[in-house]
């Protein structure tokens, strides 16, 4: 009985170092962001290229993600995609905050209560139509566009530099949008 007792506690003081931990640590990003950045060019609808694959959109195509302001300033993100396994659209609703300034690409985003990650915009071109976006670590990398492709060109420039920053471009999975 006092076994399981001890485990019991174990646990729960587990449990509660990582909820602390989780809800205390800054979301850091040692890749230099966008400066400059402009929110409001960056708002609305962008198509998914390609991503390093998570748990969350495995089996996904016809990826999107939907930027728009809320009213007390955050952003509202809306992810969505059609899995193609279990034949139905999936979506997340989420929100992101800047890390520091708003004129900066650094920005962290939650879709699950007070965890956050970071999400940070690396590359985007003058017209806002295109963007290389790397997480807090080298396992999160999207390229996004307004349009369900991107030029050669643009795609060979980001994924260099992803490259140069230590991203297994080779692990990219290329998002199919019908």
């Amino acid at each position: 009985m006092m076994d399981r007792k001890k485990s019991l506690l174990l646990l729960t003081a587990v449990a509660a170092g990582t909820t602390l931990y989780n809800l205390l640590k800054p979301v850091r990003s040692n890749v230099p962001v966008i400066q400059g950045f402009e929110k409001e060019k960056y708002l609305g609808d962008w198509y998914e290229i390609a991503r390093l694959d998570f748990f969350w959109e495995r089996n996904l195509k016809n990826v999107m993600a939907s930027y728009a302001l809320n009213d007390d300033r955050s952003i509202r993100v809306i992810n969505q995609g059609y899995d193609v396994v279990k034949e139905k659209y999936k979506q997340s609703r989420g929100k992101a905050l800047f890390v520091r300034n708003e004129d900066e690409g650094a920005l962290k985003v939650s879709f699950f209560g007070p965890f956050y990650a970071g999400y940070n915009i690396v590359m985007i071109d003058e017209d806002y139509q295109h963007a290389l976006v790397f997480g807090q670590n080298l396992d999160y990398m999207w390229l996004l566009s307004r349009e369900k492709s991107m030029p050669e060109e643009i795609k060979t420039n980001y994924l260099a530099y992803a490259q140069k920053c230590g991203y297994a471009i080779e692990k990219l999975v290329w998002t199919k949008q019908d």
